[in-house]
């Protein structure tokens, strides 16, 4: 199986959730503007809220994106945001995960 097949996580040795940590670690303002986001939408009467929606409205508005910002971060996103708003679950779908 060739890397390009196994994932880009697989080529640096961290997993996706490692990979995030990190990520949400050197970044915490993307968790700050993705709950406001939230936050806004829920506000004005939306009743389900997508993540990757979020992460392109939150490209849109940064002036330079944000570097690193993985798609791939999605559904550990949604499951903060659920972890620090619980009110929110019904507004999120969430899938099993595959992996840790």
């Amino acid at each position: 199986m060739s890397l390009a097949a196994l994932g880009s996580h697989r080529a640096t040795g961290r997993t996706i959730t490692e990979q995030f940590h990190a990520f949400d670690t050197h970044n915490p303002h993307v968790f700050k503007a993705l709950e406001r986001l939230a936050a806004r939408r829920l506000a004005a009467g939306a009743t389900r809220v997508g993540l990757k929606d979020l992460f392109e409205d939150l490209r849109r508005q940064l002036p330079y994106g944000v570097a690193g910002l993985n798609n791939n971060y999605t559904a550990l996103y949604a499951r903060r945001l659920i972890d620090e708003h619980p009110h929110w679950a019904a507004a999120f779908e969430l899938r099993r995960r595959r992996a840790a």
